[in-house]
């Protein structure tokens, strides 16, 4: 009898942690992927859908779905940024329900040859060319050499070195201020970048206006 209720005990203890202290087993295949997925950039990534308006947002995303993001709480907040031109590249924050939009970047806007005054002396432009792809390259800079770029979680990641420097890559991300068709702007914690959209350079000769002959030119 004794061996009897000994086993009797031994599998009721066992099927109350399973009922009850065994509730962790209930989350399999743990080895640390739950941090990582915590973690994970929530950015969604597509195309400017035709039916966008001022309230809402039509994305047509690179994984085939198309979601109708409420706007509100981007313009809120002020983080539409470069405006959301129908057919645009876009790169959007969304609430964890996908309905509304916590932050738009237009990323067809952010491409291009952005430029500010060389802060040494202000004789020439220096800058940052922003690329398709999430390429970046310097303007006219011979101590920062721009490799790549990217945006994530609503912020601009750059990656440069520094020439003379231990010539290791370095990322910064910025918060982005203000993006316009003219206008980029960029901060962290320390510097604020201002630049502007690089005007395309007059070539040689090309707004010389010759001075018309007249009659009397010709009479000798």
């Amino acid at each position: 009898m004794k061996k009897v209720s000994v086993i009797m005990m031994v599998a009721v203890a066992v099927w109350m942690m399973a009922s009850c202290g065994g509730k962790t087993n209930q989350v399999p295949f743990d080895n640390g992927d739950s941090a990582e997925i915590a973690n994970a950039d929530p950015t969604v990534y597509g195309v400017c859908g035709e039916f966008t308006e001022d309230k809402m947002l039509q994305l047509l995303t690179d994984t085939g779905d198309t979601l109708n993001l409420d706007l509100a709480p981007a313009v809120e907040e002020e983080k539409i940024f470069g405006g959301m031109a129908k057919g645009d590249r876009m790169a959007v924050v969304p609430t964890k329900d996908l309905k509304s939009a916590l932050a738009v970047i237009d990323q067809s806007t952010l491409l291009g040859n952005w430029v500010m005054p060389n802060p040494i002396d202000g004789s020439d432009e220096v800058g940052i060319c922003i690329k398709e792809g999430g390429i970046a390259e310097s303007i006219d800079q011979s101590t920062i050499n721009y490799k790549t770029w990217r945006l994530t979680r609503g912020k601009l990641e750059i990656m440069l070195v520094h020439d003379g420097g231990s010539g290791e890559d370095e990322i910064f991300i910025y918060d982005i201020v203000k993006l316009t068709n003219d206008s980029l702007v960029y901060q962290d914690s320390e510097d604020v970048y201002e630049y502007s959209r690089q005007k395309p350079r007059e070539k040689y000769g090309e707004d010389i206006e010759l001075e018309k002959s007249a009659l009397e030119d010709f009479q000798m």
